[in-house]
């Protein structure tokens, strides 16, 4: 069994955002030589996520709105942020959109549903962050 592993870097502008990330996920699996696996991609920081949805700019601008009703930005609300942080609704946040996601690889291909895409969903923006991929299998 072989394994790859590569992180992807972002730092994005506004404090929530999301971004398709199948191109890069894709191009490690083509680099990684596996056809027959799994591939792990996770965000490497607590106030970030990775899932799968629909690539649809409605879609992600419900995610916002939804997002933001069920943990607000407000500071002031969040007992996280006594210790002089202000980030408490993006844990909230990245608790509900997930840390990972597991897709099979077949044929040296993500083997994925109709629609399927995976996205970089970032709560606390506006410094750098990882993506890990790790790629096993054969």
């Amino acid at each position: 069994m072989k394994s790859y592993r590569k992180e992807l870097i972002f730092n994005i502008p506004e404090r929530v955002g999301f971004v398709n990330i199948t191109p890069q996920v894709q191009e490690a699996l083509k680099d990684s030589g596996i056809r027959e696996g799994l591939c792990l991609v996770n965000a490497m920081h607590i106030t970030a996520s990775v899932f799968i949805n629909d690539d649809e700019h409605g879609l992600h601008q419900d995610f916002r709105r939804w997002l933001e009703e069920l943990a607000p930005y407000n500071p002031s609300l969040y007992k996280h942020n006594n210790t002089g942080e202000d980030n408490g609704d993006a844990h909230l946040k990245r608790t509900v959109m997930g840390r990972e996601v597991v897709v099979a690889v077949t044929e040296g291909k993500l083997d994925f549903g109709p629609w399927e895409q995976i996205f970089y969903g970032e709560f606390d923006g506006k410094r750098r962050k990882r993506v890990l991929i790790k790629i096993i299998g054969e």
